[in-house]
């Protein structure tokens, strides 16, 4: 057997030795230093995370499963990120977060380390920081939430929250009901019963091959999730055992298995910015233009919410990731293996569906072609994104006069005024919405729509963003628009009343504007005054090294990995 990691502090009779031991010494036994494993449980546990405030008690059984296996499990409260509550956006500490991870696992004396996370930004942060440590390391997920139900009917959260508040403003809902909805959409413990990013993240850290098979999409209420964290401690000690660390597991073949799964689910648009992070730290090739090519003719198969009916207890009772993984397995790469060892493949043997409606057959998807596509033209010289799967079929080709906002004040300012020129046909346009101009990218590409349209009916319209969008979200959106505007992009130039050509099946967005007229065109001095311009602290290291959504938006100083060494001690 090759030495602990953890000897390296504890082996010995020295001084250091003997101070790194005795301060364990708070209930430990002497033989817990006598090379056993020590597993980190990395925990994003947070009153202030809702959807991940039940992670103590997930812990709770993860270490009584690494105890079995016959390793020390060790408590490692990280950085934890609470999608609905932390401000400007969540997506500006995503990369703070992975950076503190990598620090501490990097700096403590462990062998392994669990990962658990379920909001939005806590499992791709967890898998970021994990990467580019790579120690032997496996993502318990925390799960989704049970559906709740309102005047009879089930409530996505997150997606439903977009549409009650629409029919408010358009007068068809009262606000005294739309308030009362408010305690019936969170029925339980757990992160978004919707096909947002949490249950999308969580599922692809699955594909990815980061979790113990069959675990991904357990509700978090469910019994079965705590079984599942047991066995993922046990799993934890044969991961250290075996010396099989994240730069095996997740391969571009792996990658290139989330792109299937993240189309076939019908996943969010934000898979696309942390998956190429992830990839980022382990210097696996993979690039924006990898999710066309692999998923656009992908069929989507859930009918989840927001492309479809249904929710995430249903996606589980009705045969879970690995039966939707069965109808794709011709498109997977069968040589990607998971933390067990065998390849993911492997694994979907007697994956069976119990509900046709739920998750359909492959032969009868919901939408022939429904991954991500990627779209180019001159006002997105380094990308865009669309969700066909969550896009109106007839706005898929369009072309309309633009209204442009400079920031998320002037939209809130303006966008309800009578006086407002704008019809079905326009383009609302919102910049000053990228990685450095938020700062941090918020999910507000998904714009409301004026209140007069929607007092007419109107309930889709096309929107352009270099922001993103919740997950839970639906619409014909364009978003991650690259380079933003903040960083020189051509967004910045877009006036109101310039024709906006959207082409999702020649994959073009475009400003209609003559070339030389486009050219010579200045940037809105408006939009600048609204880019951020932080003085210090993380903000200011954030807007002077973060990269562009087509990259994945990490900082330029944190792509890559320094393994798991460190050189000097501490005393």
């Amino acid at each position: 057997m090759h030495q602990r990691r953890s000897a390296q502090w504890y082996a010995g009779d020295d001084r250091n030795s003997y101070i790194h031991r005795a301060w364990m010494r708070r209930g430990l036994p002497a033989d817990a230093f006598d090379g056993r494993p020590h597993i980190a449980i990395a925990n994003t546990a947070s009153d202030l995370t809702p959807c991940n405030a039940h992670l103590d008690e997930v812990a709770r059984s993860v270490a009584d499963g690494i105890h079995r296996a016959g390793g020390i499990p060790l408590n490692l409260p990280v950085v934890s990120i609470g999608e609905t509550q932390v401000r400007p956006t969540a997506m500006l500490w995503r990369n703070m977060a992975a950076m503190a991870i990598e620090e501490m696992l990097r700096a403590n004396p462990i062998d392994g380390v669990v990962l658990l996370g379920g909001c939005d930004k806590t499992i791709p942060a967890l898998l970021m920081g994990a990467a580019s440590v790579d120690l032997p390391a496996v993502v318990m997920p925390g799960g989704p939430m049970l559906t709740g139900t309102f005047r009879g009917v089930p409530l996505g959260c997150g997606t439903d929250v977009w549409k009650l508040s629409e029919e408010v403003r358009a007068g068809t809902l009262g606000a005294a009901e739309f308030q009362r909805s408010e305690s019936s959409m969170i029925r339980s413990r757990g992160h978004c019963n919707t096909m947002g990013t949490a249950s999308t993240m969580g599922l692809l850290a699955e594909v990815l091959g980061m979790t113990l098979p069959g675990v991904a999409g357990t509700p978090a209420p469910d019994s079965r999730l705590l079984e599942a964290a047991h066995a993922t401690g046990v799993l934890a000690v044969e991961l250290v055992d075996a010396d099989r660390r994240p730069s095996e597991v997740m391969t571009r073949g792996s990658f290139l298995n989330a792109i299937v799964a993240l189309a076939a689910l019908g996943g969010s648009t934000n898979a696309v910015v942390h998956l190429l992070a992830i990839a980022g730290r382990l210097g696996v090739d993979l690039s924006q233009d990898d999710f066309d090519r692999t998923g656009a003719d992908v069929p989507l198969l859930v009918d989840l919410l927001p492309a479809g009916r249904f929710l995430m207890d249903d996606l589980y009772r009705a045969g879970g990731l690995h039966a939707v993984l069965a109808e794709v397995r011709d498109l997977l790469d069968p040589a990607a293996i998971t933390v067990t060892g065998r390849p993911l493949t492997d694994h979907l043997g007697d994956a069976r569906v119990y509900d046709r409606e739920v998750i359909r057959p492959r032969a009868e998807p919901l939408r022939p072609h429904a991954g991500i596509a990627v779209l180019y033209g001159n006002l997105a010289p380094d990308g865009a994104v669309v969700k066909p799967a969550a896009a109106s079929a007839h706005l898929l080709r369009h072309r309309g006069p633009a209204v442009v906002f400079d920031s998320v004040e002037d939209l809130h300012a303006r966008l309800d005024d009578p006086d407002l020129d704008v019809t079905a046909d326009s383009v609302l346009v919102l910049r000053g919405c990228g990685p450095k101009g938020y700062p941090g990218m918020p999910e507000v590409s998904n714009m409301p729509l004026p209140a007069k349209l929607l007092e007419q009916g109107v309930r889709d319209m096309v929107r352009v963003c270099d922001g993103r969008m919740s997950g839970t979200a639906y619409g014909t959106v364009v978003l991650h628009v690259a380079p933003e505007a903040a960083a020189g992009g051509p967004l910045a130039k877009v006036r109101t009343g310039d024709m906006i050509v959207l082409d999702v099946a020649n994959r073009r967005l475009d400003a209609d504007v003559p070339a030389e007229q486009w050219a010579a065109r200045d940037p809105s001095p408006e939009a600048a005054k609204a880019y951020a311009a932080p003085s210090r602290g993380w903000e200011r290291l954030y807007v002077d090294t973060v990269g562009q959504a087509d990259t994945g938006a990490d900082c330029d100083f944190l792509r890559g990995s320094s393994g798991d060494r460190v050189s000097r001690e501490s005393h």
